[in-house]
């Protein structure tokens, strides 16, 4: 399991995508509860955290107000938190494309 989310606020990220969001919020309850999958027993309770979380995360991040970032430090971040993104994505590509075991 993942123990690392995503910051998903500007200057760290310049496009957050639903798909993010359910992202960040599906490793956060896998991380709370325990559990990668949940038995059939709590299935709906798990879905339920995950789209509560999402809904939270869009709430959060619609509401934030952020100042443009001159530093360098944060420009070296972004760009650092953008390779790292694109890394993983290409990890997460090449585990489908070989079949072996990941997670979503």
């Amino acid at each position: 399991m993942c123990r690392n989310i995503q910051t998903l606020r500007p200057p760290f990220v310049e496009h957050v995508t639903s798909d993010d969001m359910h992202a960040a919020a599906l490793q956060y309850v896998r991380k709370i509860s325990g559990m990668r999958a949940p038995s059939k027993a709590n299935i709906e309770a798990f879905e339920s955290a995950v789209a509560a979380v999402t809904e939270a995360t869009q709430q959060l991040l619609d509401q934030l107000v952020v100042k443009p970032s001159t530093s360098k430090n944060g420009k070296e971040f972004a760009n650092h938190t953008a390779h790292a993104r694109v890394r993983a994505e290409r990890d997460h590509e090449k585990a489908h494309a070989e079949g072996r075991a990941h997670s979503h």
